[in-house]
């Protein structure tokens, strides 16, 4: 069935029971102001910036569960997987037509397919933004665990006063720094904060790399271990607990179509892809590399966290000041990016048939400060949501990573899909199956088990 849309272009709908799908260059905001599509650089920013997020700060650990070698192999291995899945979900939306994600399920699948993909987005990114601004008021006003308090970047340098109290600092940085890059309507709009985002990252290598250059020299760093230490049945299941974290460093299948709608040329995409991974790789093994040499054993789930203490360096509480900045101020850059798809996707599920919400200021804004108060409110009242985001990693972010791309390369609704594909996908989807339910069955062994122990 053939029909015009508002904007004069010609769509294609598969069943009268799936909700019209959105348009090229229609869901990311109107044409006029002189923009004629996105750059290849801004792309491969804005798509950078949504795989570098609070992940990065996770693989130490996930390297020091694994032993270096296995580790640094198992980020490669994960960029891999993560670029097979994407060229699924472009390739399969070119022949299906569809202009988003969640179109690609619902032609594979129909609309409970649909639904289930934006239900799995919408969970994986509210998650991802409710931890990133836990970390930037960690950051900032600082944060207790075990019972000892971390300081925060402003409770030191000020002192402890009403105004460097966390809740305050996050409703100041949501005002002054979030509300205004969220209100942007086109993805492409957020390419310059996204440069900057990717460079604050580099940064944090970059301090990183030298503090430990500098303690290698003074003999103050030990040899890291190789191999992961296996010593029982336990230890042994919990290195798969490192998958999710892995799939959760790479994901940005959500944002893959907004950027390839604002292309001024849409075949550059998956040059764009594999630019985007080969950097954000590079920072990945970077980070692990020094961080778990610099660590050792001592290396925290959240590396940010070590740079808490005394570095045993010239200046370094500068340096630990400096890194936990840079690092708060890339996670405010990184949030309008996957905000930008959550709101899609919610959109997506309640208004299936509206207009694009790019044309519609009302529902735009509203949405927006819906959102964004949820979030904020998520930040300042749940007491830890360390263990539900492992739960989002190994179900919501695991689906969306694996799961659908490989099930919709075995749906082969149009009969694109290889002997390769099919092998990749049946790989993928044991993967993350397997890896998802011993991840789960372990967190809440650990969970069950604490709680047996304080009792």
């Amino acid at each position: 069935m053939t029909i015009m849309t508002f904007s004069g272009e010609k769509k294609y709908r598969r069943s009268p029971r799936i909700p019209l799908l959105p348009q090229k260059n229609a869901d990311f905001g109107p044409s006029e102001n002189g923009f004629n599509g996105a750059s290849f650089s801004g792309a491969v920013f804005n798509l950078s910036t949504t795989i570098v997020g609070a992940g990065m700060m996770a693989l130490p650990e996930t390297v020091k569960q694994l032993g270096l070698l296995p580790g640094l192999t198992m980020i490669v291995l994960a960029a891999w997987l993560t670029d097979s899945s994407i060229e699924k979900i472009l390739r399969f939306g070119r022949a299906s037509k569809a202009a988003s994600y969640s179109g690609v399920a619902g032609d594979a699948f129909g609309c409970a397919g649909r639904t289930l993909l934006q239900v799995c987005i919408i969970v994986n990114n509210l998650g991802m933004l409710v931890v990133y601004m836990i970390i930037i008021g960690d950051v900032l006003s600082g944060t207790g665990s075990g019972g000892i308090h971390h300081t925060g970047v402003l409770e030191g340098w000020f002192g402890g006063h009403w105004w460097t109290r966390r809740s305050f600092l996050l409703l100041l940085t949501t005002l002054l720094v979030l509300v205004p890059l969220i209100s942007f309507k086109r993805v492409d709009s957020l390419r310059y904060t996204s440069a900057l985002s990717v460079a604050l990252a580099v940064l944090f290598v970059a301090i990183t790399a030298g503090v430990t250059f500098v303690k290698l020299i003074n003999g103050s760093i030990a040899m890291p271990r190789l191999l992961p230490e296996v010593v029982d049945q336990a230890s042994f299941w919990k290195l798969f607990t490192t998958i999710p974290v892995l799939v959760t460093a790479y994901i940005c299948h959500h944002n893959i179509h907004p950027i390839e709608n604002e292309l001024k040329d849409s075949t550059q995409m998956k040059s764009i892809v594999r630019t985007s991974l080969a950097l954000c790789t590079s920072v990945y093994i970077a980070t692990s590399f020094f961080g778990f040499l610099l660590f050792g054993e001592q290396t925290l789930d959240d590396v940010l966290a070590n740079f808490d203490a005394d570095l045993g360096i010239p200046y370094g509480a500068l340096l630990n000041d400096a890194v936990r900045v840079s690092y708060g101020i890339h996670l405010m850059l990184v949030f309008p990016i996957v905000f930008f798809s959550l709101r899609l996707n919610v959109d997506g599920l309640l208004f299936p048939y509206a207009i694009p919400i790019a044309f519609d200021s009302r529902r735009f804004f509203s949405l927006t400060a819906t959102l964004m108060g949820l979030i904020f409110l998520g930040a300042n009242f749940v007491p830890s949501i360390w263990d539900a985001f492992q739960f989002t990693g190994a179900t919501a972010t695991v689906s969306v990573g694996f799961i659908f791309p490989a099930a919709i390369a075995l749906r082969d609704s149009h009969g694109i899909a290889t002997k390769n594909d099919r092998i990749v996908s049946l790989v993928m989807i044991s993967l993350a199956v397997s890896s998802s339910t011993v991840a789960i069955s372990s967190d809440l062994y650990s969970i069950f088990n604490d709680k047996g122990g304080r009792g």
